[in-house]
């Protein structure tokens, strides 16, 4: 009899029965606020960030690469014993379970140092910011609205941040909000740009968030206007904000009451691109007027952005070329010239005094 199968079986059944609790108090989202997003997290995720400065490169690349080359490893030695046939029925059950477990083991990592903010309350209840739905012609007037706000912003002289610096900024940001409201708390700060920066934008990304380290990811190879933005965008998910609206939301609040103008030019930047880009699919006689109004140096930054993705993604270049009419992929759009984005739609809410007035 193979003494190590019960060990096995154990562990196993732990880890299940720990996991299944896990999950099920994901569906509490007042418990999982209080208990974890307001209790356990902002101490292990501020141990992470220290521990994650202690280093100048990106640790949570370095520990993915480590957990792939376990696996890989683990991968070659079953198929080694496969080949040499040394693999017995109980060995296969074993292996079975070390699979499982192993899958397991992620699950309530991710979960425990991260993953339960996604059932956490909704952020913009939190922030006290409507959901009231808006018309069309509201949104044209939002879009009015940004456009005379970039206009006004397009004399920010352009800054080339080093990471330390977009750190520095975004933090200065934060503790500005912070001053507003406590929800904007950011303590041992942990930006870092990506180890392959080129693999990132082939795939789309413009950065994320390390589970396993803390840390906030920047790919230091997107255009000038974006980075501001991306990094108070990340902060966010370092701050227990896991929905990318949400993301996006704080991202915005933080970096467009900042006190360097060029963060509140990226800011007003990035989230102008979202507001008319559902101007285009809900009206594209206002989406042509409107575009005929926004200035030079904007539409310089729009390009820039569209011919950077249009080099290296082609999926985020048939996005960005909806800001210059060229095409418009309806079949990609799962509620075609209903399209409702949640960031556009807090935008509205949060500026629905201005637009009024």
């Amino acid at each position: 009899m193979n003494t190590a199968y019960p060990p096995k079986l154990r562990q196993f059944t732990l880890l299940f029965i720990l996991s299944a609790l896990v999950y099920a108090m994901g569906f509490n989202s007042k418990w999982v606020e209080v208990v974890y997003t307001q209790g356990l997290y902002p101490i292990t995720s501020v141990v992470q960030r220290f521990i994650s400065s202690l280093v100048p490169f990106a640790l949570g690349d370095f520990l993915y690469l480590l957990l792939i080359l376990y696996v890989i490893r683990s991968l070659y030695l079953f198929y080694k014993k496969l080949v040499q046939k040394r693999i017995k029925r109980s060995d296969l059950l074993n292996l079975t379970l070390q699979v499982l477990s192993f899958f397991l083991i992620l699950y309530l990592v991710f979960k425990l140092l991260w993953g339960l903010n996604y059932s956490r309350r909704p952020i913009a209840m939190q922030l006290g910011i409507s959901n009231e739905k808006y018309t069309t012609p509201q949104l044209v007037s939002l879009g009015e609205y940004f456009i005379g706000r970039l206009n006004n912003l397009q004399h920010v002289k352009k800054h080339t941040y080093t990471v330390p610096q977009l750190q520095e900024k975004a933090k200065v940001a934060y503790d500005g909000m912070q001053q507003k409201n406590t929800f904007f708390t950011y303590k041992t700060p942990a930006v870092k740009s990506v180890l392959n920066s080129w693999v990132i934008t082939k795939i789309g990304i413009e950065g994320y968030y390390s589970p396993l380290s803390g840390e906030a990811n920047v790919n230091m190879r997107l255009p000038l206007t974006s980075l501001p933005f991306v990094t108070c965008h990340e902060i966010a998910h370092q701050l227990g904000i896991a929905r990318e609206d949400e993301a996006n939301l704080v991202g915005y609040l933080v970096a467009s009451n900042s006190s360097d103008a060029y963060f509140q030019y990226s800011a007003v930047y990035e989230v102008f691109k979202n507001i008319i880009f559902e101007i285009r699919l809900k009206s594209p006689n206002d989406y042509e007027r409107l575009y005929n109004t926004i200035n030079a140096v904007t539409i310089s930054d729009l390009k820039a952005d569209r011919d950077f993705w249009k080099k290296y993604n082609s999926n985020m270049f048939a996005y960005m070329d909806v800001a210059f009419d060229r095409f418009l992929k309806l079949n990609s759009q799962a509620k075609g010239t209903d399209s409702y984005q949640d960031i556009v739609l807090w935008l509205y809410n949060i500026h629905k005094k201005e637009l009024n007035n």
